[in-house]
């Protein structure tokens, strides 16, 4: 674990992205856990994103925001951090639509992806709020406003040098955690066996979560397995489902 915080107190200035994996911290208050791939997005993408953003698009800003307001309705809240090409966002958000959710990605054509897939699945459950993560958890989600949290396959960063990039690491479990209300649930998954175990380790280690299972949980059905790991379970690789709740 770095020893700079992942977490502070927005600054003058936040929310102004620097490119290139040594991005500073100054400007965000906490370490990035991505970084900005470089990516076109094809003509679809473009007219879907330019569509759809200004209709189911949450515009980040430094102030907390009602979630029965953004999406009209009382209903089960669930945030999706990184939520990658949108597929499997989208797959989950058709076959729950009495539930609403946010996906929350800042690679620009996964966006537009997940646009396309809102637009031609015709999901009204379903919002996208373009920005990072920590600072959308931080200042805009109020203390238990959230059902539950999915963060799929998120970037291992497996040199050793990089692993204080991971996003899931305390300070930050500990705000999600907040975020959640009692019984709310926390579901982290990856292909990275190493990282599963810190995962693992991070969220037992999280006063207010109680692991639902003996370990790793067995992937439940809401979460659909995507191409890649259909072909790395073909080729024999793992992933380890780590599902937690609030007490």
């Amino acid at each position: 674990m770095s020893d700079t915080p992942l977490i502070q107190p927005a600054v003058v200035g936040e929310g102004v992205y620097e490119e290139g994996r040594e991005a500073s911290t100054q400007n965000h208050g906490h370490i990035k856990s991505y970084v900005r791939r470089a990516g076109r997005m094809s003509s679809a993408q473009e007219n879907y994103y330019a569509e759809m953003m200004p209709k189911i698009g949450v515009v980040y800003a430094a102030q907390q925001i009602d979630l029965a307001a953004v999406y009209g309705r009382n209903a089960p809240k669930i945030l999706e951090i990184g939520t990658g090409m949108g597929e499997t966002t989208a797959k989950i958000a058709d076959a729950n639509r009495g539930n609403d959710y946010l996906g929350v990605e800042v690679h620009v054509p996964g966006v537009g992806a997940l646009c396309k897939q809102i637009a031609e699945r015709e999901l009204s459950n379903l919002r996208i709020c373009q920005h990072d993560a920590v600072e959308v958890v931080r200042d805009m989600l109020p203390e238990a406003s959230l059902d539950g949290v999915h963060v799929f396959f998120p970037d291992p960063w497996h040199k050793a040098r990089h692993n204080k990039r991971r996003l899931i690491q305390s300070p930050f479990v500990a705000l999600l955690a907040s975020r959640l209300k009692p019984g709310g649930y926390f579901h982290c998954a990856t292909d990275w066996e190493a990282y599963a175990h810190q995962m693992l380790e991070v969220l037992s280690a999280e006063s207010s979560l109680a692991n639902s299972a003996d370990g790793f949980a067995p992937r439940p059905d809401y979460r659909p397995l995507t191409k890649f790991e259909n072909r790395g379970i073909r080729l024999g690789h793992g992933v380890w489902d780590v599902i937690f709740r609030k007490k």
